[in-house]
């Protein structure tokens, strides 16, 4: 009785668990569900998780199960990883599904190959039982593949290092006129010393100088500090008076400004000055007096207590500063761009490293650039034309080039490491690339790292990198995209090349808005690669383009 028993409960246990032929035909109850449902493609990779419910007395306890998951694309198919389960009393190391039903959840994974933009990922599945293998019907669990964050300017940016040319030169010339102990007399020694005749010659050669204007002109008295404060601030504005005679005087045939006068009093300042640049051996007691009295009575008290010291500063120092120094203040209109321009043609030897830097800038010519830097590189050993000549090699895509010229800067800079960075980032060297960006720590390596953020499916740390930074449009309009803030994005598409208003019609397909679509696109199209894009974009799914 009790075999018959053990009989009528197995037969019972076949009645209730589906054959293999059953499984194909029951295969419809089995729940299949893939996030996200539209395939993506982050970091050069699709990787969807996919859920599937076996239901109650469908999986036979004695198979094996094998599901292929395969991305069927325009041009071909690319097939994942098989997936194998088995029945409760398979003896076997893959996933066994009990005969009440059970949850599994895999994370799939697929290369990116051009061509999936416009996909579907199937699973293909079969029932091995002994030697027999039936097939189960193709699911199709998913549609692909968005690769919106393809649309990443990834090239990267390195600015050129900027030229210190000025168009206009502020130059000042200047001549001093000295004066004995307590007086105020100009000597004729002083109009015909050296100072005075070059501080003469210098304004005679603006005055010849048809690029050179001679704006203002100034005298400034001085007495030096010893004596009573009153006596000299007194001494000083005489001799402003008697510095100003002479200046009528040895001016006389010059065509100048009438000058400003101003009488300084004691020129606290300028022996502060002399007594740190002298060899003084008490200088630096001399120089924490000053610091620690402000009073100038008190300060000479404590410096003519130091008696051997002041008889010192009698003879180096105190003389030069009984003065009045004669100023004149004279722009210089520098060459324009257009000079600088046929300067190169004609007469390149009178350009200094600035003047060829600027120049370089201003050329359009891609060759001629590259002879600018390299004359100053030759002439100058300029560092700056290196990194230049090494940008300019960025911009037209000879990324090798560009690498060995930033190798030969010997100083690594912010702008050298953010510049090595973009090589990384052009090598695909994501983590050396990020890791130079941090370490530049400029706008431009900001920028930067904001790219990588995005190759690498990092769109929260893209968003938050290029929020803050500016002249950034389309890269900071992508990766608010990519974190769905549609309305910031469409707030950062300030600027107006074809690939933003393509990322302003994604931003209107999202929101549902087909005539913004439309319109956006239309603009767009002025780039054809983009029209061509836009026909297997998954992102325009549904809408009339």
């Amino acid at each position: 009785m009790k075999r018959a028993l053990t009989f009528l409960a197995a037969a019972a246990l076949v009645v209730a668990c589906a054959s293999p032929e059953k499984m194909a035909r029951m295969a419809e109850n089995v729940k299949v569900t893939c996030d996200p449902e539209v395939l993506e493609v982050v970091g050069g990779s699709i990787d969807p998780v996919v859920t599937v419910t076996f239901p109650k007395d469908y999986f036979n306890p004695n198979v094996v199960m094998e599901v292929t998951p395969v991305i069927v694309y325009q041009g071909g198919e690319a097939a994942g990883k098989v997936i194998k389960y088995q029945g409760e009393n398979v003896k076997q190391n893959y996933k066994a599904i009990a005969k009440d039903g059970k949850k599994v959840t895999e994370r799939l994974h697929f290369d990116y190959v051009k061509g999936m933009e416009k996909s579907r990922l199937e699973l293909r599945a079969k029932v091995l039982s002994g030697k027999k293998s039936i097939n189960l019907p193709t699911r199709k669990v998913a549609d692909g593949a968005n690769t919106t964050y393809m649309l990443v300017k990834r090239s990267g940016n390195v600015s050129f290092k900027p030229d210190n040319y000025q168009d206009v030169i502020i130059d000042t010339k200047e001549g001093q006129i000295k004066y004995q102990v307590n007086s105020s007399e100009v000597r004729g020694s002083e109009l015909k010393g050296t100072s005075v005749k070059e501080f003469l010659a210098a304004l005679e050669e603006a005055a010849a100088n048809e690029r050179a204007t001679v704006t203002s002109t100034e005298i400034v008295a001085y007495a030096s500090p010893e004596g009573k404060e009153s006596h000299n601030n007194e001494l000083s504005g005489n001799r402003g008076k008697s510095a100003s005679k002479a200046w009528d005087q040895i001016t006389r045939n010059t065509d100048t400004v009438e000058p400003t006068v101003k009488s300084v009093g004691e020129d606290w300042e300028g022996f502060q000055e002399l007594v740190a640049q002298s060899n003084l051996e008490d200088k630096d007691l001399i120089l924490r007096v000053l610091s620690m009295y402000s009073d100038p009575a008190v300060r000479e008290n404590e410096i003519r207590n130091m008696s051997q010291v002041f008889t010192q500063l009698k003879g180096e120092v105190l003389p030069q500063l009984r003065r009045a120094r004669l100023i004149a203040n004279v722009k210089i209109q520098n060459y324009t761009n257009e000079e600088l321009i046929d300067l190169l043609k004609n007469n390149e030897d009178v350009l200094d490293e600035e003047a060829l830097l600027r120049a370089a800038s201003v050329v359009k010519d891609a060759d001629q650039k590259e002879n600018i830097y390299r004359k100053a590189i030759e002439k100058f050993s300029s560092d700056r034309a290196m990194f230049n000549l090494a940008t300019l090699y960025l911009a037209q895509g000879k990324t090798e080039k560009a690498a060995a010229g930033f190798a030969e800067l010997d100083e690594k800079d912010p702008d050298v490491l953010n510049a090595e960075g973009v090589v990384a980032l052009r090598n695909n060297d994501l983590e050396k690339a990020a890791d130079l960006f941090r370490k530049a720590g400029t706008d431009d390596a900001k920028k930067n790292l904001g790219i990588v953020h995005i190759l690498s499916g990092q769109y929260d740390e893209a968003a938050n990198e290029l929020a803050n930074v500016s002249g950034c449009c389309h890269n900071t309009v992508l990766a608010f995209i990519l974190t769905d803030q549609l309305d910031k994005a469409m707030s950062s598409a300030h600027c107006g090349d074809p690939k933003v208003w393509y990322l302003k019609a994604i931003i209107a397909a999202r929101k549902g808005n087909a005539a913004q679509v439309k319109t956006f696109l239309e603009r767009a199209y002025a780039n054809p690669a983009l029209k061509e894009r836009a026909a297997t974009d998954i992102e325009f799914s549904g809408y009339d383009i």
